[in-house]
């Protein structure tokens, strides 16, 4: 891999792609206005037995999962100091910086008293016993933390290299404090499912969910590096990273043979894999789970998998699926409130949720055709 300074890559900003995204997020948009004036049960399904949805199931508990990828590689590049993943910082810290903000951004959609959101930021409203209040100061710590580790982009677009140096002075514990904060509320996402108790499917349910969240976000966030390299080389004439993308396998593969054993032995230990013969809905989605994530590890730990780009792409994109199942079901599907409520999202809370991952990679585009975050692919073809 070359040194080559990273380079914007150019281009029409103004295409059919970013045109039909640019539509998506004006539809959001919109309900996202009749929510703001008529209050959260003009727009959403929700109720006293389902006080979280869709929201916060995708685009904070799965969106902040795939947002997890500049906190994966500066896991591997700052702490186990393997330097040679460096080139693949600044874009995955491009796609956490999105995928924490618009999270952030979904929160403030979700929550009743949107305007006292500032309360969690004043110490007399502090409550230290909560895991929900852990979890906010973090992320929105963490948002602030990822919009400084991407400003030398801005630095070196603008041409401020003064500040940019001062900056790399203080990076060190900007970039500790990227590693920690994601740590702390990756795992108490789990930690919330605890209150639930019989009401959250034996399947789902154990003491290990702060473990194994932190697990599936780290798997989920190298997949998601994996997954943008292949798609930005493939749609922008790069060279392909898989030479790098498949050492990246390895560390995801052995990541998740290890998430496998230790959700079945507490299965086991638990005596709770009785419910996943069942034949339901809830048993089924079980093994769709653990089944893409098993294939994903046949292929990662196999040279011959790891070789193919193909294979290692669609590895990822198994992954991915497969983390935003555990999620998804652990915090909606697999959950049996009290009393029989039912939820199915609707229309406009649906509409939301696109509207947002649409802004998301609009944004994304925009940028790495504006800011330097990835080499050029004559740059690269020297390399």
């Amino acid at each position: 891999m070359s040194n080559t300074p990273l380079r914007p890559l150019g281009g029409r900003l103004i295409t059919p792609t970013t045109v039909a995204l640019a539509i998506l997020v004006i539809i959001g948009g919109y309900f996202i206005v009749q929510r703001y004036m008529h209050g959260l049960g003009a727009v959403t399904n929700l109720n006293q037995g389902y006080p979280w949805g869709l929201w916060i199931a995708v685009d904070i508990v799965i969106g902040t999962a795939f947002g997890c990828g500049g906190f994966a590689i500066a896991l591997l590049v700052y702490i186990f100091n393997k330097n040679e993943y460096h080139p693949l910082i600044r874009p995955a810290l491009l796609g956490g910086l999105f995928g924490y903000t618009l999270a952030g951004v979904a929160v403030i959609i979700d929550l009743g008293r949107y305007w006292q959101v500032y309360n969690i930021l004043l110490p007399w409203y502090a409550q230290p016993n909560s895991v929900m209040f852990e979890v906010a100061l973090c992320v929105a710590a963490y948002v602030v933390v990822l919009w400084i580790e991407f400003a030398p982009a801005f630095l070196e677009r603008f041409d401020l290299t003064d500040l940019r140096k001062k900056l790399q002075n203080v990076m060190f514990v900007i970039v500790g404090l990227g590693v920690l904060l994601p740590t702390m509320h990756q795992s108490s996402l789990g930690t919330m499912l605890l209150v639930m108790g019989s009401q959250l499917s034996p399947l789902w349910y154990t003491t290990w969910l702060p473990l194994l969240y932190l697990m599936t976000a780290l798997a989920m966030g190298y997949s998601v590096v994996m997954f943008e390299a292949t798609v930005v080389s493939n749609s922008f004439g790069l060279p392909s990273e898989q030479p790098l993308l498949s050492k990246l396998s390895v560390v995801v593969g052995w990541l998740l043979a290890a998430f496998l054993v230790v959700r079945f032995v507490d299965l086991a230990i638990g005596d709770a894999m009785a419910d996943a013969y069942k034949g339901d809905l809830i048993a089924w989605l079980f093994w769709i789970e653990n089944l893409l994530f098993a294939g994903a590890v046949a292929v990662l730990l196999t040279p011959a998998g790891r070789a193919s780009q193909r294979a290692c792409f669609l590895a990822a994109v198994a992954i991915l699926v497969a983390g935003s199942l555990y999620r998804f079901d652990s915090y909606l599907v697999a959950y049996s409130p009290p009393q029989n409520y039912t939820y199915f999202p609707s229309v406009p809370e649906l509409m939301v949720t696109i509207g947002i991952i649409s802004l998301e990679i609009l944004l994304y585009l925009v940028f790495i055709k504006t800011l330097p975050v990835l080499q050029s692919a004559h740059g690269r073809q020297s390399s």
